[in-house]
């Protein structure tokens, strides 16, 4: 089998807004969610460089007695679901009757699991960890908490792939749906955006030390940029089987027409031109799309020098002499990890559906890499029909969309 899967819905709780039509009018303007966190600094971070997102309220919602399942991340995705199964149209009934599935981007739990840790380590005694500790400390949290919430019956799984891990849950929901084996999947991502989760990263100065002007720090392809700016927040995509999507009379979206992935075989954490390159040329060959079909690129670039560039490098090989326009949204949101591949589907999607292309603010001057690439700094009106997706993780992990307007 091979059924086309579309989105007919899509959520979002980022630094740019908790809203659809607030994110598509922060992307247009060219917003930064980048702010400098004093709580940071005073902890010890080299960089105090974050991104604001708003915390949710879930009492309106769900009890309490559920709510102590859920850590900071699960709580954003439970808020970014929520919108995505009202815009595509899909109520609890409609989830009591169908097998829907879920596959969500996560790989940490930093917070929830040293909480819980320390209190058995200050009192002596695990049961002082709480109820909700193993709930919340599991990286399968997410799944565990909105499979339960939402009463789903299909597929549970967390894709934990570094910063690819919710474009790999994007493509695997799409392969499920492809193969007939799920008609329903929905699909995300989500990052805590708290201290604890990042401070490793710090410890390694992968991120911006540009203090003085934080909106200015995350520079994507920039010849002057000088680390990454940890996000968060949640994005969801709901996925559906065409004809079903048609029968039940769904907004349809957008075609999810090719999924590609590769790893590196490579270094734990510097990426390589080959690794990207082959997830490119694996999501256009087996969607048998022609580069020159593809309207825009939203690339990983997080605003570091080695992965800016061999992505620029990878960009460049596989699409030639066509320059085709290639913006970061990172610029705007920093890097929202395990999130990122799904929130950049859903921007590249709101672009897509308001005829623009965001500009990668902050790009300046390009160095010799990123020269070799069409990198759009301010937003343009432009109309386009199918964009590529690049997410890419440590460990050497690769994956691209390719979606098509309808």
């Amino acid at each position: 089998m091979n059924r086309r899967v579309v989105i007919t819905g899509m959520g979002i709780w980022s630094c740019l807004g908790t809203t659809l039509d607030e994110v598509r009018d922060a992307l247009y303007q060219g917003k930064s969610g980048v702010i400098f966190s004093q709580e940071r600094k005073d902890a010890g971070f080299r960089s105090a460089l974050c991104t604001d997102v708003k915390k949710p309220d879930l009492k309106p919602f769900i009890k309490r007695n559920q709510r102590q399942f859920m850590p900071e991340e699960a709580q954003y995705a439970y808020m970014a679901t929520r919108q995505a199964l009202e815009n595509a149209k899909m109520d609890q009934d409609f989830l009591d009757k169908n097998v829907v599935g879920i596959i969500y981007g996560n790989d940490s739990v930093a917070e929830a699991t040293m909480e819980g840790l320390d209190k058995f380590r200050e009192y002596k005694d695990t049961a002082a960890c709480g109820s909700g500790a193993i709930f919340q400390s599991m990286n399968s949290t997410i799944t565990m908490n909105l499979a339960t919430i939402f009463k789903l019956r299909g597929i549970n799984l967390t894709a934990s792939a570094a910063c690819a891990s919710s474009s790999q849950a994007i493509g695997l929901g799409a392969l499920l749906i492809s193969q007939g084996l799920q008609d329903y999947v929905i699909a995300g991502g989500a990052e805590e955006n708290n201290m604890y989760g990042i401070a490793s990263f710090d410890g390694i100065q992968a991120f911006s030390t540009r203090e003085s002007d934080p909106t200015k720090a995350s520079r994507p392809f920039d010849r002057d940029r000088d680390g990454l700016v940890p996000g968060g927040g949640a994005a969801t995509v709901i996925l559906e089987d065409y004809e079903h999507a048609v029968k039940r009379g769904a907004p349809i979206l957008a075609e999810v027409i090719s999924w590609g992935f590769s790893g590196n075989g490579d270094h734990i954490s510097t990426p390589n031109v080959d690794g990207p390159a082959a997830s490119l040329e694996m999501c256009l060959r087996n969607g048998n799309v022609d580069p020159r079909q593809i309207g825009y690129v939203n690339a990983h670039a997080t605003s570091t020098h080695a992965g800016d560039g061999r992505e620029a490098l990878a960009i460049a090989r596989v699409f030639g002499d066509y320059r085709v326009p290639v913006t970061s949204t990172k610029s705007q949101t920093g890097h929202e990890m395990w999130m990122a591949g799904a929130s950049e589907c859903i921007y590249s999607m709101l672009m897509m559906k308001n005829g623009f292309i965001a500009g990668n603010i902050n790009f300046e001057n390009p160095d010799d890499e990123t020269a070799q690439i069409n990198v759009i700094p301010e937003t343009i009106e432009q109309h386009f029909d199918m964009f590529l997706s690049n997410s890419f993780g440590f460990g050497g992990t690769n994956s691209t969309l390719i979606i098509k307007n309808l």
